[in-house]
């Protein structure tokens, strides 16, 4: 290579091992010795239906997904599964309870982060109206209320404050009657923009509140808990494949967008429990809403994931991604080794609190081990762009890039009261996505970021990461002699 490559600690695409980036291309222009680059070849073919079906095998093994569940490979992202998750489990719900109403048809969410939040979103928007789907959306909990400021997202609720069904309660585990259950139950995992996590220590208070769905049941000897088929969906874009994933047999629909541990962007992968894939033209004959085809989870998982043509050179690089994985050790490795990577740069950033300099956003507890966020702080200890962007370009010059945190909007608009002029400026936190027809309307929106963000997955290096710390410490004493 004649240029050294940069650290990459983007959010997404991010950073891939080198060595796969290599041999992907040199099979961009001869898969497995068939004269025909990867990008050419038909999804069809023996050579790449092997390779799909090898790349399965490898993920059930390293997950340990158990036959109750099917994995199938996708498009359209984790944004797309917010509506394909609607669609299939309202199906569901439709086929073993057709006597419901729509009132009575709940989808409960937990909103911890701003993917949660957009996923509850869609989900009250495919609801809404006499043409909607089908459904109540309910909000289980929301972060923000338990925020440092009241309405951030930086921390894992504590497990009392989820509002679960009484479908799901412990005191209605032995009724012989019970309220209908919902239709889906929705978490994110790891949100990616704020960089909250729940913890995968099932004893801690951070973690997922599996005991409030799954109570022990009293009458078994043993001990074991009361498994009843909750519709039990999470959203595990950003940690897939970083660290066994907690009590994965309990979950009803596990999905993830490729981008961050697995491949490039364009594949999504989803883990579907059996009784999830469901006959959406019966289901249409008792009410529910057609599911798109390719939204349809039975439909995927009965071709193979090959209906229509899959994202074939990003399943071709998550292939050798997980192969890689694999060979360096497997989950388990990986796990230790993101753990030391998270701990170096969470040390870090707390001796840049005690100096002043910096400022962990989340929570001690419901820090996220991929994507760890802080400020950086002025002479007067508040957040200063200048400081931040001095941090950035520091970042750059050593090679370290794509530090910046979540883009966001800032719209500024004017108005005219009387005869005189008042600037009234409005500060809304929107989706870059969404600002073009609010030019249109209302006048300028600026992108903006939010702190710095750096994302650690499993492709950046232990050296990686240490050389991100060892650049904040020098930081962190050049800032402290400038305020002396």
């Amino acid at each position: 290579m004649s240029a050294k490559r940069a650290v990459n600690f983007g959010a997404g695409p991010s950073a891939l091992p080198l060595s796969v980036l290599q041999e992907a291309s040199t099979n961009l222009l001869n898969f497995q010795n068939t004269g025909i680059g990867i990008t050419e070849i038909s999804h069809r073919s023996k050579e790449f239906t092997g390779f799909l079906a090898d790349l399965e095998a490898r993920i059930r093994k390293q997950l340990d997904v158990p036959p109750t569940h099917k994995i199938i490979f996708t498009q359209g992202g984790g944004t797309g599964q917010f509506s394909a998750v609607v669609y299939n489990l309202l199906a569901r719900h439709r086929l073993l309870h057709p006597e419901l109403g729509d009132d009575e048809r709940r989808l409960e969410y937990v909103v911890t982060g701003s993917w949660s939040k957009k996923a509850m979103e869609e989900a009250k928007r495919l609801c809404a109206g006499p043409r909607g789907v089908g459904g109540t959306v309910k909000v289980v909990v929301d972060a923000r209320t338990f925020s440092k400021d009241g309405k951030s997202f930086d921390n894992i609720p504590p497990h009392a404050e989820y509002q679960f069904s009484p479908y799901t309660t412990t005191s209605l585990v032995h009724l012989r009657t019970r309220p209908p259950p919902p239709a889906l139950i929705y978490y994110c995992e790891n949100e990616t923009v704020d960089g909250v996590q729940f913890s995968d220590d099932l004893k801690s208070p951070q973690s997922f509140p599996f005991g409030l769905l799954f109570p022990p049941d009293s009458d078994n000897e043993e001990g074991e808990g009361h498994q009843p088929l909750l519709p039990l969906v999470a959203d595990y874009s950003s940690s897939f494949m970083s660290r066994p994933i907690p009590r994965l047999a309990d979950h009803a629909v596990i999905f993830a967008g490729a981008q961050k541990n697995l491949g490039p962007a364009g594949l999504t992968i989803v883990i579907v429990r059996q009784d999830c894939l469901v006959d959406a033209d019966a289901a249409g004959k008792l009410g529910a809403p057609p599911i798109p085809l390719t939204f349809a989870y039975k439909t995927i998982a009965d071709s193979n994931s090959v209906y229509n043509t899959p994202s074939v050179f990003a399943i071709y690089v998550a292939g050798l991604v997980v192969k890689n994985i694999e060979e360096e050790g497997g989950l388990v490795q990986y796990e230790q080794v993101n753990r030391r990577k998270k701990e170096k740069l969470y040390g870090i950033v707390k001796v840049g609190e005690e100096a002043g300099v910096l400022r962990r956003k989340v929570q001690e507890g419901s820090e996220s081990w991929m994507n760890v966020v802080f400020e950086v702080l002025g002479v007067d200890g508040l957040v200063s762009k200048e400081a931040e962007q001095r941090f950035i370009d520091g970042a750059s010059q050593r090679g370290m890039v794509a530090l910046k945190g979540h883009r966001f909007a800032t719209l500024h608009t004017s108005f005219y009261f009387s005869e005189k002029l008042t600037i009234i400026r409005l500060f809304l936190e929107i989706d870059p996505s969404e600002v073009r027809p609010l030019i249109n309307v209302a006048g300028l929106a600026l992108i903006v970021s939010t702190g710095i963000r750096a994302s650690i997955y499993n492709a950046v290096t232990e050296d990686d990461v240490e050389g991100l710390v060892v650049y904040v410490k020098e930081f962190i004493q050049t800032e402290k002699e400038s305020r002396a």
